[in-house]
């Protein structure tokens, strides 16, 4: 399937499951954000999958219906949006599994480890802690999108803009703390990675940036 029938498909089953912002925000956000494309085009095939911090699901759920992985667990902390994922992905291997990514989690064991817009919201030795678990779990592959603060204008914007959400979030627990990119790719790099890291913000003005990490 080809990504805009795959991102067609992925948010009508959100509208389909009756809640109609579920149904909005995910098209809006494969519409609008690339990382759901970038980590699209990587590979014809990521084997299982991990999806670390997943929210609604719908990276996975699109990794499924185009036929880039096999099987999909997705982890997030947030019951409501799991939920919503659940349903979204009736008839595909899509598990939902609740943790607190913010406190010592088990990652399953899988081909890749996706971990898309969650190191940064954690304090920094939860960061690196995490991406250890992460690197340790993953046999072939790791995607990490983050905010990367040293890109000049586009950091201090997103880190401005990062911050100003945090007024509108539920979430006290949440933080603004990128770390440089050079420490993740160094962590990775530790645990029998190679690395590279390409921008990661297309039609956007922030500074978020995707490394992705073969197994040597």
């Amino acid at each position: 399937m080809e990504y805009d029938d795959a991102l067609s498909a992925t948010a009508a089953r959100y509208l389909r499951g009756g809640d109609r912002f579920a149904g909005r925000w995910v098209a809006g956000k494969l519409r609008h954000d690339p990382v759901h494309r970038a980590v699209l085009e990587l590979a014809p095939d990521l084997g299982t999958v991990a999806d670390i911090g997943c929210g609604r699901g719908q990276l996975s759920i699109l990794l499924l219906l185009a036929g880039r992985a096999r099987a999909v667990i997705g982890i997030d902390r947030n019951r409501r949006h799991l939920d919503q994922g659940r349903r979204a992905a009736a008839g595909l291997a899509f598990t939902p599994s609740c943790a607190d990514l913010g406190s010592a989690a088990e990652i399953p064991a899988c081909d890749t480890a996706v971990v898309v817009d969650v190191l940064y919201q954690l304090a920094p030795d939860r960061q690196y802690a995490l991406l250890r678990e992460v690197a340790a779990a993953a046999r072939q592959r790791v995607l990490v999108r983050t905010l990367d603060p040293g890109r000049g204008l586009r950091s201090r914007l997103a880190i401005t803009f990062e911050r100003v959400a945090l007024l509108l979030s539920p979430r006290s627990d949440r933080l603004v703390a990128p770390l440089p990119v050079a420490d993740l790719a160094g962590i990775l790099r530790a645990a029998g990675f190679a690395v590279s890291v390409a921008p990661c913000w297309q039609g956007t003005p922030f500074a978020n940036v995707l490394l992705t990490a073969r197994r040597l």
